[in-house]
């Protein structure tokens, strides 16, 4: 059994995923790079060996359920514990919204949602044994309700995003119900789990539409992974702070 915090971030073989396991090795974490084609992951995590930091490659597919169990009897054999998890893989369906059928949604809330269960589900023994469990799940600006409900916001605005803005406002309510179980479970009152808003950020997901950097994005994500004893639980932060919901 390792001694390092022990991070495993899904979707990193590029992007913000990439950036947080970057910014979390230089903190002397151990992260567990995962993506779901192992070439691509293991590139990844070879550029960031390069670099000097700890990453290791893991596959992994968030909506298979099967793969998702059998990383977790991974990590139970190798680590004991998992220290962070950082629900970052994701989905987008760019469908103008009065086109949008129910198999769109379905498919963008089973990665952006279901898959996001699964993987902590599977994990939470495992955070369970850490002394500081920590959980981002990555959300979006466009999730909040009081953003998008002003007509003439630019969130309200991105008419092609109804799956993606749907999945992740359903991943905060997520995030708030996990966080008050925690709360009032006896062995579970360490965990802290919050959602990120890391920003309208420069990655393949928004066509590079953004002058806000990855690494910028990842700042918010890599602060709530790394949230000291005392540091929020449930709640949806930006650089800024709180999100209004």
């Amino acid at each position: 059994m390792v001694s390092s915090t022990v991070a495993l971030v899904t979707g990193a073989n590029k992007g913000l995923g990439f950036e947080t396991a970057r910014q979390l090795g230089q903190r002397g974490v151990a992260v567990l790079l995962g993506s779901r084609d192992p070439g691509r992951g293991e590139a990844a995590a070879a550029a960031l060996r390069e670099e000097g930091l700890d990453v290791t490659a893991v596959t992994l597919d968030v909506t298979d359920a099967a793969a998702v169990r059998a990383l977790a009897d991974r990590l139970r054999a190798e680590h004991g514990r998992l220290d962070i998890l950082v629900n970052n893989a994701g989905s987008i369906d760019e469908t103008p919204i009065l086109d949008v059928s129910a198999e769109q949604m379905r498919r963008t809330f089973e990665t952006n949602v279901f898959a996001v269960t699964e993987v902590t589900h599977a994990m939470l023994p495992l955070l369970r044994a850490s002394t500081a469990g920590r959980i981002v799940n990555v959300a979006s600006t466009t999730a909040s309700f009081a953003l998008t409900g002003e007509i003439d916001s630019p969130y309200a605005a991105a008419e092609h995003i109804l799956p993606y803005s749907s999945s992740k406002a359903a991943l905060n309510m997520v995030t708030v119900r996990y966080a008050q179980a925690f709360h009032r479970t006896p062995g579970y009152e360490h965990l802290k789990i919050n959602s990120a808003s890391p920003g309208h950020v420069a990655t393949d997901l928004t066509h590079h539409g953004s002058s806000r950097t990855a690494a910028e994005g990842a700042r918010i994500i890599v602060h709530l992974a790394t949230l000291p004893a005392d540091g929020p639980s449930g709640g949806y932060l930006s650089d800024a702070g709180q999100q209004p919901w």
